[in-house]
Formats: C-alpha cells, sequence, structure tokens
C-alpha cells in the first residue's frame, strides 16, 4: 500500500502552504510533491497524510498515491534558499511523498460543479477524520483529468496533538457549513450507509500499519508504536459509525444546475450593448 522510494532528484520548493513541499523525482523515475519531516508541523502532519490518504484510497475516493520518501540532504545543496535547505538538512532519511498530478488545476466551485453524491462521501469523509482544511478559502481539491482530487491531509486527526482528549473525540461533531462542498447539497445520509460499513478495524489496521515506526516513536503516554497505531484506529473506528448524525450543514442553497459533476460551461456571451443580436453576430 504504501511504497518505499529514494529521492533521486531535488526539482524545485512549491512555494504553497505552510509546509514548503519541495518537488522531486524518485528512483521510480515518478515525480513526487515531498512532505518533509522536518518542518515546522512535525511528523504528525506526515502520519495523518498517511492515515488519511491511504483510508480514502480503500474507501474509494481520489487521493494521489502516495510513498515514503527516502532522502539524503545533499540534493538540496544547489538551492539558494536558506529556508529551504535547512528543511532539507533536518529530513534526511523517510519523508513521506505524494504523486504529483502534473497539469492538475485548483478546485474552483463558480467553474467545477460536483454532484451531491460526491460532495456527500467528501464531506463524510472529512468529518470522519475531522478535517479542518477544506473551507473554500483553502479546498486541498485539484481537478486532473476532468475528476476531483483530495490533497493535504495533514490537518485531520487533531485529537492526536493531545491524547488524553482522543476517547472524547470519538463523538465531536463536525461543522461543515463552512465546507468548499457545501454548497452542492452533499448527501452525507447516502455516503454513511455506502463507506462507514467498511469502516472496519481489520481495515483500519492495516492503513494505520503503514506508517513508519519512526514517525510514531517516542510518543508520550504509549509503549510503543504498535500501541499508537492502535490508538489511531480506535478513535476513526468509534467515529464511523455515527459521525453523519453530528455534521452541521449550512441551509439548501442554489447549487450551480446540471447533473453530475465537471466542469461549468461558459456563460452565453450577451449581446453587445445597444445593437440587436443579428447586428452583433453581422460584427
Amino acid at each position: 500500500m504504501l511504497t518505499e522510494v529514494l529521492a533521486t532528484r531535488y526539482t524545485a520548493p512549491l512555494r504553497e502552504g505552510g509546509s514548503l513541499p519541495g518537488l522531486v523525482e524518485g528512483d521510480d523515475l515518478a515525480p513526487y510533491v515531498l512532505k518533509f519531516r522536518g518542518a515546522g508541523q512535525g511528523r504528525k502532519t506526515l502520519v495523518a497524510e498517511v492515515i488519511c490518504g491511504l483510508l480514502g484510497r480503500e474507501l474509494g475516493l481520489r487521493v494521489p498515491p502516495l510513498a515514503t520518501l527516502v532522502l539524503d540532504p545533499v540534493l538540496g545543496l544547489g538551492e539558494p534558499d536558506e529556508q529551504v535547505q535547512e528543511l532539507l538538512k533536518s529530513s534526511g532519511g523517510t519523508n513521506l511523498g505524494m504523486r504529483f498530478l502534473s497539469g492538475a488545476l485548483g478546485f474552483d466551485p463558480l467553474a467545477y460543479r460536483v454532484d451531491p453524491a460526491e460532495a456527500g462521501r467528501i464531506v463524510w469523509f472529512d468529518a470522519l477524520t475531522g478535517n479542518v482544511d477544506r473551507s473554500w478559502r483553502n479546498p486541498n481539491l485539484l481537478v486532473w483529468h476532468g475528476d476531483l482530487w483530495l490533497i493535504d491531509h495533514g490537518a485531520t486527526m487533531i485529537w492526536h496533538h493531545n491524547w488524553p482528549s482522543a476517547e472524547r473525540a470519538a463523538d465531536k461533531p463536525y461543522d461543515a457549513r463552512d465546507h468548499t462542498l457545501a454548497p452542492f447539497a452533499p448527501d452525507v445520509a447516502a455516503a454513511a450507509a455506502a463507506l462507514a460499513p467498511r469502516v472496519t478495524r481489520e481495515l483500519l489496521d492495516e492503513v494505520t500499519a503503514q506508517v513508519p515506526a519512526e514517525w510514531l516513536a517516542d510518543e508520550a503516554g504509549f509503549d510503543g508504536p504498535d500501541d499508537v497505531r492502535a490508538a489511531y484506529a480506535s478513535v476513526l473506528h468509534a467515529r464511523a459509525a455515527s459521525v453523519h448524525e453530528r455534521i452541521t450543514l449550512p441551509a439548501p442553497g442554489t447549487a450551480p444546475p446540471g447533473a453530475g459533476s465537471g466542469w461549468l460551461p461558459p456563460p452565453e456571451r450577451p449581446a453587445h450593448a445597444g445593437l440587436a443580436a443579428g447586428e452583433e453576430g453581422a460584427r
């Protein structure tokens, strides 16, 4: 599920987001977005990316393939930016890589329509994982080859920053009024019926087992990485059964018309002011 790739070439920093990820090439010749273990958010961001990214893929959501990226800091010696150099120096070893979707465009709810079924699956998944970073301000959604793809799950499962609160997190409501897909009438009830039964303890154990042990080592209050993995699985399993009952959506609004998901057609060009339609065509 999570392959190991050796970073062979550092291409450029991606100056988006607070973690300042980088674009690298792996020894499989594929391009990856590299999430640094030495970034300010720390290794828990990478843990969240792995668990939520792999779980999303298992549930049929479009998440770019993930890999552990082994980085040799010398790859970035030619990088002139001192901040990036510091990230490279502090991130030797195992980092996270997300396949780079070349040519993808950022999601714009005014230009791309999402049908209620797909919107419901994404909102339900974000509620399950407690994603606080899928608002209209920062959708963390891409459109690639006409389909919607989910990226950047570092701001999920925020209970792992305070493990004593994790048990209460299983029953925490999810406010989706600011969610970027809220205007599309997300059908969270249908999403829960389809997806919740698939979030079994066995699946969660398989997903959490993919997290590198070194990212889970020395976690306060736990005897070892396996105990931390079990804690993640327990909260997600408990949350899956009924989280749809605690999702707050805004009052129904006006979604872009039409069925299915995809780009909206451009608006019809109005006739030139002061000219009849036939005169406009003649021009």
